[in-house]
């Protein structure tokens, strides 16, 4: 297969411990553009010169998913791209096979991996099939049909792949899972320097702003409030219950997530950042 025809794109958040198994999965005839958001200067070397497939960028700060890999996005020179998660391994011949589909389909925006969680799907032809939406952790862009225009920058972390897809179906283009294509994803597992505990509050606080942000996009200032209010009134009385049964932790999580709406109801950017000490 020609080098030329496609890039990988890989976002990098305290993954030293996850990226290896994904990085040799890769054929070397493929350029993979690591963007690296916790700015680790010791992890560009390490994996630049272990790898001369591989350039890494350092963002100079924590960035998130969707603005990364649009820096990575727009550093690709190929006619595809596959926007990778460090914990996401390519299984034989994903890449063959995704270029070979290529051949007899140019028209479409995105395909993503037909995995084990899709086999109860009614494949066409027993291979693919036209969808909606893509799970994040690896999805092919045909390159030619965004003109540098990928994901929603206002998305920290969740909704990001929705939201792209979403932009793809209102511009008719065609989406596809592909059972041909086969990439095992560890899941949830891409950062390995976190507490449990921070990696919960993170979790809540940019699920619901992403939430309220989503809903607001495409239906409304109202409707989205109508929507996230359950949430809200929620977190508000666990909040309540947790003060006053003395359970710290779990107060603290419904603060986070309280907090995350409120400060997308008010418009806020999405701020948050967790502690990794």
């Amino acid at each position: 297969m020609e080098s030329e025809e496609l890039s990988i794109v890989i976002v990098t958040f305290k993954s030293e411990l996850k990226i290896f198994d994904c990085l040799e999965a890769i054929p070397r005839y493929i350029k993979v553009i690591v963007v690296e958001n916790s700015n680790n200067e010791f992890f560009k070397k390490e994996i630049e010169s272990k790898y001369n497939n591989v350039n890494c960028i350092l963002t100079g700060e924590n960035k998130g998913y969707a603005a990364a890999n649009n820096i990575g996005l727009t550093n690709v020179e190929t006619k595809f791209a596959l926007v990778l998660n460090p914990d996401a391994i390519l299984q034989k011949n994903a890449v063959e096979n995704f270029l070979k589909i290529t051949i007899k389909n140019y028209d479409f925006w995105l395909i993503g991996p037909g995995n084990d969680q899709n086999v109860n799907l009614d494949f066409k032809n027993g291979n693919s099939i036209e969808v909606d939406n893509l799970k994040g952790f690896a999805i092919f862009f045909n390159m030619t049909k965004f003109n540098n225009q990928f994901f929603d920058e206002n998305f920290f972390l969740y909704f990001e792949e929705i939201d792209l897809c979403k932009q793809v179906k209102k511009k008719n283009g065609k989406i596809y899972l592909d059972q041909r294509i086969q990439i095992k994803h560890q899941g949830a597992s891409s950062v390995n320097k976190m507490s449990t505990f921070e990696l919960e509050k993170n979790r809540n606080w940019h699920w619901m702003w992403s939430t309220f942000y989503y809903h607001k996009k495409y239906k409304g200032f109202l409707i989205a409030l109508i929507i996230i209010m359950p949430k809200f009134m929620s977190s508000l009385i666990k909040i309540v219950f947790y003060t006053l049964i003395l359970n710290k932790e779990k107060r603290d999580i419904y603060f986070f997530r309280l907090s995350g709406i409120l400060n997308s109801i008010m418009g806020k950017k999405s701020w948050y950042r967790p502690s990794l000490d």
